[in-house]
């Protein structure tokens, strides 16, 4: 613009001049302006011509004698302070040459009142237009980057900075256009396990991670794009080494991740582009469903191991029970030569209930036979006294029993409620490190029926006792922590449930509650 400005400003100062009968410094002022106007169009090539611009205004200023080359002024103080965004820049490279505009006027005008006010109020003006000119450079300046905010919006993922699914099409439009051929990598992130980043929200830390090594991986791309959630787009011009430098990032960069991916090249067989696009989500999703099966495949796997694990583990567990019970049997019998006669019934039956056991884990995956049925809870509670007192004596404890109403009846597999309580038993024992005492008390609320087992043991720390009945928990060194999970699971068989109360120091007491029914059959 000031090309065209100051050549007619010039011009217009010169015939003003020459009007108005000045023409005693003419030819000067003609040179001065040549010089000006010379200087204005040479300084892209010569930057240097800009530092004398303002001598050659003020000396056009001077000869002329005319105020109307305050408009030369202001454009000046346009173009040195166009670049310059703080106005402590701007402000005095304004004031001096507007100062320097006074100066070179009052050398052809009379000093009087009026002279000095016209120079205040130039000085004035020139603050004013410096504010006004920063007012709109700022606003525009805001606008600008409001568009192109908005622009970088429409076009990339907020998240990654990627290209979101409208720049990727516009990508994939240009590359078209432009008659080239490409090859498409399309990768779908379908979890991830395993991936270690530190972040209040992992699921964003792992996209924008992928998104990043993407780009390292990639720097050729024609365009990357974020879409779908966690699918990428990857525009890439024909590369040789494709696979291996996929298969790079898969297992250098993006290791812990779960990932699907197609390569497809255009235009291949594809007629069109929506056509080579169809046909990429496909290629992508037969790999999302092959992917998919083998998960599947690796979780059934999985779940079978688990299961036989549990299975291992319970067997070992349950059938401890009768043979501890049988070891003491068998040490008693030591103090009258070996003769078992007398326990000779329990061991029997100590043995068989180890084969039943044995039995019953091999037949696991089938249906088992119902043996619930009406009976008394003081016969089940006897019985476990009879298996447990010779153990206890071993150990030094006391075990004593108390039941309220014999009669109770519960509908029950007796050989699983025992199984319950020795096992409850057991680990009473076991929590007392010397002699102490265990009481089971049985009584009757309402329709159900408590069965308490207390001891005089350690007690039980406040933060284990929501978890001490979860699977293969276990503070013992050689438990499998399966015990009181199949307690649990057979009382919940039994329609009942079972609680524990305990204290650090004091002992422990655990609860069956059970349905009672009418009468045994």
């Amino acid at each position: 613009m000031k090309m065209v400005i100051f050549p007619i400003g010039c011009l217009l100062v010169i015939v003003s001049s020459h009007i108005l009968g000045q023409t005693s410094h003419l030819i000067w002022m003609i040179i001065t302006g040549a010089l000006l106007i010379i200087s204005i169009w040479g300084e892209r090539r010569y930057p240097y011509l800009r530092l004398t611009q303002w001598l050659i205004l003020g000396l056009f200023h001077y000869f002329s004698e005319l105020n109307w080359c305050n408009m030369l002024y202001y454009m000046l103080i346009f173009s040195m302070i166009h670049n310059k965004q703080k106005i402590t820049q701007t402000l005095p490279i304004s004031l001096l040459l507007v100062l320097q505009y006074t100066m070179i006027r009052l050398t052809y005008v009379p000093i009087d009142t009026y002279s000095l006010l016209v120079s205040l109020f130039d000085l004035l003006t020139a603050v004013v237009i410096i504010f006004l000119y920063h007012t709109l450079m700022n606003s525009e300046s805001e606008k600008r980057k409001l568009r192109e905010k908005n622009q970088f919006l429409t076009l990339h993922d907020p998240l990654t900075g990627l290209l979101n699914y409208e720049g990727y099409m516009e990508v994939l439009h240009k590359t078209v256009e432009a008659e080239q051929s490409f090859l498409l990598v399309l990768l779908n992130v379908n979890n991830y396990s395993g991936y270690e980043k530190e972040s209040d929200d992992p699921w964003c830390s792992v996209i924008t991670g992928t998104g990043k090594k993407i780009i390292s991986q990639f720097p050729e791309a024609y365009g990357i794009s974020r879409y779908a959630g966690d699918r990428f787009a990857i525009v890439l011009p024909q590369i040789s080494d494709i696979d291996d430098r996929i298969s790079s990032l898969l297992s250098n960069h993006l290791q812990g991740l779960q990932v699907s991916y197609s390569v497809s090249c255009y235009p291949g067989r594809s007629q069109n582009l929506q056509q080579f696009m169809t046909t990429a989500e496909d290629q992508l999703l037969q790999q999302q469903r092959i992917q998919w099966i083998k998960n599947e495949e690796e979780v059934f796997r999985s779940e079978r191991l688990r299961a036989v694990g549990e299975l291992a583990a319970g067997m070992a567990h349950e059938i401890r029970n009768p043979l501890t019970a049988i070891r003491g049997f068998l040490q008693l019998s030591r103090g009258q030569a070996f003769n078992i006669a007398p326990w000779y019934e329990v061991i029997m039956s100590e043995v068989t209930r180890v084969t039943e056991l044995t039995g019953e884990f091999l037949q696991f995956s089938k249906p088992q036979v119902n043996h619930m049925r009406p009976e008394k809870l003081a016969k089940c509670l006897e019985r476990v006294m009879s298996l447990t007192e010779s153990d206890a004596a071993s150990r030094g404890h006391r075990i004593t029993l108390h039941m309220r109403d014999k009669s109770v009846c519960v509908n029950m597999d007796r050989d699983k409620i025992v199984q319950v309580l020795i096992n409850l038993i057991r680990n009473a024992f076991e929590a007392m490190s010397d002699p102490g005492e265990v009481h089971i008390d049985m009584m009757q609320e309402g329709n159900n029926v408590l069965v308490c087992i207390s001891d005089t043991g350690s007690g039980i720390p406040e933060s284990s006792l929501s978890t001490i009945f979860n699977p293969f928990y276990t503070t013992k060194e050689e438990g499998t922590g399966l015990g009181l999970a199949l307690c649990q699971k057979i009382v919940q068989d039994h329609n009942g449930k079972i609680t524990v109360q305990s204290e650090v120091g004091i002992g422990s007491i655990f609860t069956l509650c059970l349905p009672v029914v009418s009468d045994e059959s």
